[in-house]
C-alpha cells in the first residue's frame, strides 16, 4: 500500500519541522523536499518588482520533482534504500502488502497540476503576515534576502499562490502555524493514521 502526503505552507510556517517528526513516526517513510529542486541562482529571473523570482513555480525544476515522485511510486523499497531509509522486513519481502509512505514537502506543492493528482492527504500550514515576517527575519539563507524582499516579493507571491491553490485543490486540511508544534503534529498524525486505516 502506497500513501503520498503533501505538506505545504507559507515560508517559515513549520513544514520541515512537521515533516521531520512524521518521518520518525511513520513506517517506511521517505520525503521529497521541493527546495531541493530550485534552479541555480543564475537561472532565476529578475521580475518587474526588481527581485529575483525565487517564490514562483518557474524557479523550480518541477519536471524533475514529478519524476522523483514517480520513481518512488514505481519502487518505494528501492527508493527508500537508495535514500538511506530503513525498510521493514515485511515491506521488503512483499512490497504490495507493506505500508509505504512518501511525504512531499514544500511551499508550492499544490501549484503544479501534474502533482495534484498524486496526494492522498493534503496539509497546509498557514501563518499571519506579522508572524511570518518575524520568523523569516530570523532565518539565514544560502542566498541572503535582499532588503525589502519579504514585502516586495515573498508575501505578495504567497497571497497569489494561496488563492491559486485554493481554486485548484479542495482537499486541503489547514493547520494553524500559530498553535504548538505538538498540536500540529498530533492533528496531522491522527489524520494520516485514519487515512491508512481507510486504505487497509
Amino acid at each position: 500500500m502506497k500513501i503520498i502526503i503533501g505538506i505545504g505552507g507559507v515560508t517559515n510556517g513549520g513544514k520541515t519541522t512537521l515533516t521531520n517528526r512524521l518521518l520518525k513516526t511513520l513506517p517506511n517513510c521517505c520525503v521529497i523536499h521541493q527546495d531541493d529542486f530550485f534552479k541555480k541562482p543564475n537561472q532565476i529571473e529578475v521580475g518587474d518588482d526588481g527581485f529575483r523570482q525565487w517564490d514562483v513555480i518557474t524557479a523550480l525544476d518541477m519536471e524533475a520533482m514529478v519524476s522523483t515522485v514517480k520513481g518512488w511510486q514505481e519502487n518505494p523499497v528501492k527508493f527508500a534504500l537508495s535514500h538511506g531509509v530503513s525498510v521493514s522486513s515485511e515491506a521488503k519481502m512483499d512490497p504490495e502488502r507493506g505500508i509505504h509512505i512518501l511525504i512531499v514537502e514544500g511551499f508550492l506543492i499544490y501549484n503544479y497540476e501534474p502533482l495534484l493528482e498524486v496526494y492522498d492527504k493534503c496539509f497546509y500550514i498557514s501563518l499571519p503576515y506579522e508572524e511570518c515576517k518575524r520568523r523569516r527575519s530570523t532565518r539565514t539563507y544560502t542566498v541572503p534576502d535582499p532588503q525589502g524582499l519579504f514585502d516586495g516579493h515573498v508575501w505578495p507571491m504567497y497571497l497569489k499562490h494561496r488563492k491559486e491553490m485554493e481554486d485548484n485543490c479542495e482537499r486541503i486540511e489547514y493547520l494553524d502555524g500559530m498553535i504548538s508544534k505538538d498540536t500540529i503534529y498530533n492533528s496531522a498524525l491522527e489524520s494520516i493514521q485514519n487515512a491508512i486505516q481507510e486504505h487497509l
